[in-house]
Order: structure tokens, then C-alpha cells, then sequence
């Protein structure tokens, strides 16, 4: 990956959108070497894939927090991970070294919204022993 590969990465990154003729113009390379190094991207997995981010707050969604959780056994951590891939307010769960098991980050319309996802979540489970819930105020960088 050279510094042309950067450049279309970033372009991408600021709009997955973007086409093929609209970067050429800007890195002043042909259509079809742009497109050529996209595929290459892609297939060599450095582009995982196209997505769009949505704006939580258009959507209803003005409750971001990070919760950080502590599971108590192995067969008890795997309904836990059932429960969380199927919560439709959860955005992301990762599997973390320290004092918690998980960090998973949630978007919710609301306050009430978020104490029925934690009662009915996470501590209705008795494998649940631990959370710590972090409210996000504001975002100065989200990528």
C-alpha cells in the first residue's frame, strides 16, 4: 500500500460514495487505476467493507453510553453474547482483558430506555454480576 492507496482510503472514509471519477480527479489518476486499486483494497481485505453511519439523533437515538459488564461463567458468557448480537441498542461488544468481561456500546432513544436494557438485559441474567455504565456527554471524534 502506497501514499495514492492512503489518499483513496481517505477519500473513502469521508464518503464510501465517492466514485471511481470523482477521486481520479482529485489524485489525478486514470478511472480505471483508481477503480483498479479499489478492488485491490478490497480483495486483499484492507477495505472490510462499505457502510453508512447514521445520525443517532435524526433516528431518535440521544442516549450513548458505554457499559462495561462482568460475566460469571463460560456457558453463562455465551448466552450472554446471544442476548447482547441480538439487542437491536447495542452498536458494539468487545471482549476485554482487566477487570470487566465486556464493553459494549449502546444507543438508546432514552433514560427509561436504557434502565429497561440494563434491568431486562443484563441483570435480569444471573451471569451478569458487575456493570459500569459511562454516559457520553459529547463527541469530538467518532470515526
Amino acid at each position: 500500500m502506497d501514499a495514492t492507496d492512503q489518499r483513496i482510503l481517505e477519500m473513502l472514509q469521508q464518503n464510501s460514495r465517492m466514485t471511481s471519477s470523482e477521486i481520479s480527479k482529485t489524485i489525478r489518476l486514470s478511472v480505471p487505476a483508481v477503480a483498479e486499486r479499489i478492488r485491490k483494497l478490497e480483495s486483499s481485505g484492507v477495505i472490510d467493507r462499505f457502510t453508512v453511519k447514521l445520525n443517532r439523533h435524526t433516528l431518535g437515538q440521544h442516549c450513548l453510553v458505554y457499559i462495561f459488564v462482568v460475566v460469571q461463567g463460560s456457558e453463562e458468557s455465551h448466552q450472554f453474547r446471544q442476548k447482547i448480537i441480538e439487542s437491536e441498542y447495542v452498536l458494539e461488544c468487545h471482549h476485554t482483558a482487566g477487570d470487566y468481561d465486556y464493553l459494549l456500546k449502546v444507543s438508546l432513544p432514552d433514560i427509561q430506555s436504557l434502565e429497561q436494557f440494563i434491568s431486562d438485559t443484563l441483570q435480569s441474567k444471573h451471569s451478569v454480576t458487575k456493570t459500569n455504565t459511562v454516559f457520553i456527554l459529547s463527541t469530538l471524534k467518532d470515526e
